[in-house]
């Protein structure tokens, strides 16, 4: 019991860092042709605003607020919700926290190496090779099967990123996030469904971003929350480096649960 229960904590610290799992970040299927989409212009020039003006950032931090729904296996939808913020400079240092019910994590990604520290159980991956952050997210994907939902958002070529298996796109109207007027949008891919909100002004940055797994039954949903922008940090590349905290136990064999959470793999 004593043993999966630290499997089981140490999912949820680390698998959920930025929203992993049961929604699942937007896949890397092959791309939709762009003359097959139907996005109505509205639609098309809020979005190249926001992505345009991310992707020209070199620097940018802000701090987030998660509700990542999971089904159980008896049909029950349950909500896991935490918060953290994140650090990047282009084009190749991340960091992101999460602390919530059961995870106080981090991950650091300093242009070489991805590192995934869960702190309640003093316990850390790394993947290495990664030099770029679009790198770093496919990493994780491919190798340890962990989405980061939230990651969508760092892409260097954050618009066709987005815009991947996506069919057609809506300008729903107005909206308001945190008491920010926002273009509410709503698009629809092969797996999922999403919407984001982007702030009016010269500064269009997302404040709120739904993704629903239409095809999972109960059709969870993650929902990230962003607030708290920074747009010119003075960031220390020391920042991003990990330096493992006294006694950290390195994970070697790890594995993922049905959930895509990272835990141990255990040994035969």
């Amino acid at each position: 019991m004593r043993q999966r229960r630290f499997a089981v904590e140490t999912v949820l610290a680390m698998g959920l860092l930025l929203g992993a799992g049961a929604v699942g970040a937007q896949q890397k299927p092959q791309p939709q042709a762009a003359s097959q989409r139907k996005v109505d212009p509205d639609a098309e020039r809020v979005l190249r605003a926001m992505t345009g003006y991310l992707t020209g950032l070199q620097t940018f931090t802000a701090q987030y607020d998660v509700d990542n729904e999971i089904i159980s296996t008896d049909g029950q939808k349950l909500q896991f919700s935490a918060s953290g913020e994140f650090a990047l400079q282009r084009p190749s240092k991340l960091r992101a926290t999460r602390t919530g019910g059961y995870a106080d994590a981090e991950l650091f990604f300093d242009g070489q190496t991805v590192t995934l520290l869960a702190r309640k159980k003093n316990a850390f991956k790394q993947l290495r090779g990664p030099t770029t952050i679009d790198q770093a997210i496919e990493a994780l994907r491919s190798e340890l099967d962990v989405d980061l939902a939230g990651a969508d958002l760092f892409y260097a070529d954050l618009h066709e990123g987005l815009l991947t298996d996506v069919s057609t796109g809506t300008h729903l109207g107005q909206g308001v996030v945190g008491g920010v007027l926002c273009d509410h949008l709503a698009f629809r891919a092969a797996k999922v469904d999403w919407q984001i909100w982007v702030q009016r002004g010269d500064k269009p940055l997302p404040l709120k971003y739904v993704i629903t797994s239409k095809w999972v039954s109960g059709a969870p949903q993650y929902t990230i929350r962003l607030h708290h922008w920074n747009t010119q940090p003075k960031l220390d590349p020391q920042h991003f480096v990990f330096r493992p905290p006294a006694g950290a136990k390195e994970l070697q064999d790890v594995a993922t649960n049905e959930l895509g959470e990272l835990t141990e793999e255990a040994k035969p």
